[in-house]
């Protein structure tokens, strides 16, 4: 099978041309432009100015085809939105906002991290994907059941950070997809949410957008990539990813149609994004900042994290600049910054200008950036250094594959004029464009304190060279991430079943032939007394009293999370098998599996620290498969693993998920036995 090559923007990530002004009509390419993602620049500086004139006729026609009177953008509760210039996407049980020890969000510090990125405007609390589909629990479940979470909410709007909450329209499986709307509306008014996140969707349904807009205080809404010229009108904001741009930077086609849209550029598996920030810049727009995709871990160098930190902290205070003044793409360059690859863009607002800067090459630029400026007085700064300049034709540096504004402001500045170009001075730039990589580091099991049971499937110790196999998600599995400096991994790729082989050496164990039963279970709290750590519906499975299991007393215990299965495990003088003596053991014919078949939990936890995920083994009775985005299901053979993300506070039970025990069977662990 022949896989597209991720490296290669597709023919649609391609920028839209617009035909300059007598080389071919504009309604030829019309179409093009209106679905297109950003307006490529000409390569030769010469075009520019009649580039320029073609744009200004594109905006002109296409407001007449499209109308609005921007009320969606003037509400009050959505004008946040014209300065939200920085998003986090951020998986709900990420270590950094979330502490699996003591089973506790701690949103104060995730909130004091972020600022190595200048600090958030907004955040994505992802909830669902990539463990939806587990069991039969809807995305909407995955928000309600867990506790503290108007708490976690709270504190982030008191911060003055926006939540959104995010929608997945393709979670037809587990609920009825006619009741979305009211679903998704239920959970903005239950909560209090600021926006909603359009997960596959460019632009919601007629039904959803009618919904929300009849509550006190509509969200907004952020469509996936290109959101339509039509639906611009009410999808204030949207996340720009998939495309690429020209040397000299493009603009952004759904910003020049509406100033007030706020994009937030992503490449989700980029380790350089310098691209985006430049883009971003350039284009008075925003970024995502997604340093984790769905348990891979894509972290941002130092170069790209203090170029956002000066970004951000000039756009904040300069929105009115960025949405309501004079924009000017490719102007006002010397011919030799534009030699050495620097690109330059004015905004003009009342009396104060702003020049946005890109370096495009790899070398620092230092020399003039401004041509032919007028020195009208007042005072110019070079505001992601606070350097005070003498005139606009001073000498500035551009860092390679970085940013530099230049503004001229009257003498009388504001404090929080005066504040940025403080913060700035005290801020530096940092070259460093490496990685920063991390290891995921896995639990070391236990040792067991008794003898395996006869019925135990032993497996001598020794070297195997085993076959594993696994769908191809987001996720990866162990370390690293699944897609590099990729454009959109899409199928046959992506969800492809892939098969590895991995050397590993097994100590001497046993593994139980079949998993703990409810009634075993059962027994274990009778006796012990032993309780959840996190009262929560999902933990309940054995009732408090006489402490008898739910459910058949011989079906699979499920409902349980990792320390509950330790918990029995020591218990009964063992620990959990690793996923490889799991595999190993089940291809002896005494391995067994209890129906109705569930997942195995395995002694397999792993954590580079923001990522916390265990390998299940054996498949299950349920499957989800009206979408390919859902976890795994169905029967297994035992090569197959399957990369759980870790939630907590209860949400990481499922009643599609079991285990099994085992024993050490060394001859020093019998002789103490």
């Amino acid at each position: 099978m022949t896989h597209p090559d991720l490296l290669v923007p597709r023919p649609l990530d391609e920028p839209a041309l617009l035909p300059l002004p007598g080389d071919l009509d504009l309604d030829l390419a019309v179409e093009a432009a209106d679905r297109g993602n950003i307006f490529a620049a000409p390569e030769s500086p010469v075009d520019w100015p009649r580039w320029r004139e073609r744009l200004a006729e594109w905006r002109h026609a296409a407001w007449h085809r499209w109308p609005h009177d921007g009320a969606a953008y003037d509400r009050q509760s959505a004008r946040w939105t014209q300065s939200c210039f920085t998003v986090a996407l951020v998986w709900l049980w990420d270590e950094r906002l979330f502490d699996h020890t003591t089973q506790r969000f701690t949103a104060a510090e995730f909130i004091e991290a972020a600022a190595g990125f200048g600090g958030f405007d907004a955040i994505v609390l992802w909830q669902a994907y990539p463990i939806i589909g587990i069991d039969e629990r809807t995305q909407f479940d995955f928000y309600r059941d867990v506790p503290g979470f108007p708490e976690l909410i709270q504190t982030f709007r008191d911060r003055g950070i926006a939540v959104f909450v995010d929608y997945n329209p393709w979670d037809t499986a587990t609920g009825d997809a006619a009741e979305h709307p009211e679903l998704v509306a239920g959970l903005v008014e239950e909560f209090g949410i600021d926006g909603v996140f359009l997960d596959t969707l460019s632009e919601s349904g007629a039904a959803l957008r009618d919904t929300l807009t009849t509550l006190p205080t509509p969200p907004v809404l952020e469509g996936e990539s290109r959101v339509s010229l039509e639906r611009i009108a009410d999808h204030q904001l949207s996340w720009a990813q998939w495309f690429a741009d020209t040397e000299a930077p493009g603009v952004l086609r759904a910003r020049w149609f509406e100033r007030r849209h706020m994009l937030h550029h992503t490449r989700r598996w980029n380790r350089d994004h310098s691209d985006e920030l430049q883009s971003s810049w350039m284009n008075g727009t925003g970024i995502m900042v997604w340093d984790a995709v769905f348990g891979s871990w894509v972290g941002w160098n130092e170069r790209d994290r203090s170029t956002l930190r000066a970004m951000v902290r000039v756009q904040r205070v300069l929105a009115d600049v960025l949405v309501s003044g004079d924009w000017t793409p490719l102007v006002d360059a010397t011919s030799d910054a534009l030699s050495a690859g620097v690109f330059v863009s004015r905004y003009r607002h009342g009396d104060v200008t702003l020049w946005t800067v890109v370096n495009r090459g790899t070398t620092d630029y230092r020399g003039a950036v401004l041509d032919n400026v007028p020195d009208t007085g007042g005072s110019w700064f070079e505001v992601t250094t606070g350097a005070r300049m003498e005139s606009g034709h001073a000498s500035v540096v551009v860092p390679a594959r970085g940013v530099a504004g230049i503004v001229t402001i009257p003498d009388e500045i504001s404090e929080e004029f005066a504040a940025m170009v403080d913060a700035a001075a005290a801020d530096r730039h940092i070259a460093d464009a490496t990685f920063p990589a991390r290891d995921a580091t896995r639990h070391e099991p236990p040792t067991s304190s008794s003898a395996a049971p006869p019925s135990a499937i032993r497996v001598p110790a020794g070297e195997r060279q085993l076959t594993i196999t696994y769908r191809l998600r987001e996720t990866g599995m162990y370390d690293g991430a699944p897609f590099v400096e990729a454009w959109k991994p899409l199928p046959p790729l992506l969800h492809s079943e892939v098969t590895e082989s991995r050397v590993v050496t097994l100590g001497p164990v046993a593994v139980a032939s079949a998993e703990v039963t409810n009634g075993e279970f059962a027994e274990f709290a009778a006796t012990t007394g032993y309780r959840p750590d996190v009262p929560h519906r999902y933990a309940l499975h054995w009732p408090s009293g006489d402490g008898a299991a739910s459910g058949a007393e011989r079906d699979p215990m499920t409902h349980v999370n990792l320390a509950d299965a330790r918990a029995f495990a020591a218990w009964v003088g063992a620990r959990l098998p690793t996923e490889f003596e799991w595999q190993v053991a089940a291809d002896d014919p005494g391995f067994t599996k209890v129906e109705p078949l569930v997942w195995n939990l395995t002694e397999s936890e792993h954590s580079d620290g923001i990522t916390r995920f265990v390998m299940l083994k054996g498949g299950s009775a349920y499957e989800a498969t009206e979408s390919e985005w859902y976890f795994d299901g169905g029967p297994r053979p035992p090569s197959f693993c399957a990369k759980l993300l870790l939630a907590g506070l209860g949400v990481e039970r499922s009643a599609r998920i079991g285990f099994r025990v085992a024993w050490d069977t060394g001859d020093e662990i019998e002789e103490a036995t």
